[in-house]
């Protein structure tokens, strides 16, 4: 609960009356932690001015995701003032012209879809604005090197977003991306391979680590579950058992070790591969190796205690 304070700042909690302190530009309760004050507004300018010439604002920043880069024009339609007659058809003929006179080229209009086709996907997937930046700059490239000739818009919009995830290593699967995207499988796979080929992405395997939090959400497991899955990865890795496999069956399959090392009884390997987008076979196989991990730790505890026991009784 957080309560908008104006004025001076107040010293007693409006609930317990405990005494507040500042925690960066909040001032928080010390008895029931309740944040009284924050989001602090600072009324100054939006930047310094080191010399006497008057500051003009210039619009938005330059942006890597329009065709543009922001720099366009736009003539609105005149609803917010009241126009009639010969202004508003003054009007209609500007946006008309204006609209054609946008894009130069036909590569232009194609950067402008495949850029308007990328941010939406972002969107839809709550990626970072980073991720959007990227993954424009990489269909831009993408043009540059004509490898959009024969091949769909929309498909490439598609495999610019799953390569930048994977270069940056965030955990989304190309069936999450085909799921809101407009290109269908092979369109992407075709796109992809076309940029892995041409271009030389740095892509490697994503950790399984990765895909845990959001399998855990969907499958409702406890934090107690997702972090022995977490164990079980990491112990995986070590193992170097990981060469081959599908970073986000391997994560289906910890889960489900997990919580069926928790007593979990609701989660099958078909949910859980249904979660990740595998089959059930991935997941098995992968359990499969993690039960032989943990026999394996079991028969070396086992040893280690009679040798500890022998030399106990030697001694």
């Amino acid at each position: 609960m957080s309560v908008r304070m104006t004025g001076v700042p107040p010293t007693r909690c409006p609930e317990c009356e405990g005494r507040l302190r500042p925690v960066g530009t909040e001032l928080v309760c010390e008895e029931c932690s309740l944040v009284t004050e924050g989001d602090v507004i600072d009324h100054g300018p939006e930047w310094r001015s080191f010399d006497r010439a008057e500051r003009k604002r210039t619009g938005a920043p330059l942006t890597r995701s329009r065709h543009d880069r922001g720099l366009s024009t736009r003539i609105g339609s005149g609803s917010s003032i009241r126009v009639t007659g010969r202004k508003r058809r003054q009007l209609a003929r500007m946006r008309r012209e204006q609209a054609r006179a946008r894009f130069e080229t036909k590569a232009d209009y194609n950067r402008m879809t495949g850029f308007t086709e990328i941010r939406r996907i972002v969107s839809q997937l709550s990626l970072p604005g980073a991720v959007r930046e990227q993954a424009c700059t990489l269909f831009e490239s993408a043009q540059t090197e004509d490898l959009l000739i024969g091949r769909s818009l929309e498909g490439f919009a598609a495999a610019v977003v799953y390569a930048t995830c994977r270069t940056r290593d965030i955990a989304r699967t190309r069936e999450e991306i085909l799921e809101i995207s407009r290109a269908d499988g092979d369109e992407l796979a075709a796109a992809y391979a076309a940029l892995n080929r041409e271009l030389g992405l740095p892509t490697g395997p994503i950790d399984p680590v990765e895909y845990l939090p959001r399998y855990a959400s969907r499958l409702d497991l406890d934090n107690g579950v997702e972090r022995r899955a977490e164990r079980y990865a990491r112990d995986l890795a070590e193992a170097g058992v990981l060469g081959g496999r599908n970073p986000s069956g391997v994560a289906a399959a910890c889960l489900y070790a997990a919580a069926r090392r928790g007593d979990c009884e609701s989660i099958t390997q078909a949910t859980a591969a249904d979660v990740a987008g595998v089959s059930p076979v991935t997941v098995r196989s992968t359990v499969e190796e993690i039960r032989a991990l943990e026999s394996g730790d079991a028969d070396a505890d086992e040893r280690k205690e009679l040798d500890d026991g022998g030399r106990s009784t030697d001694d």
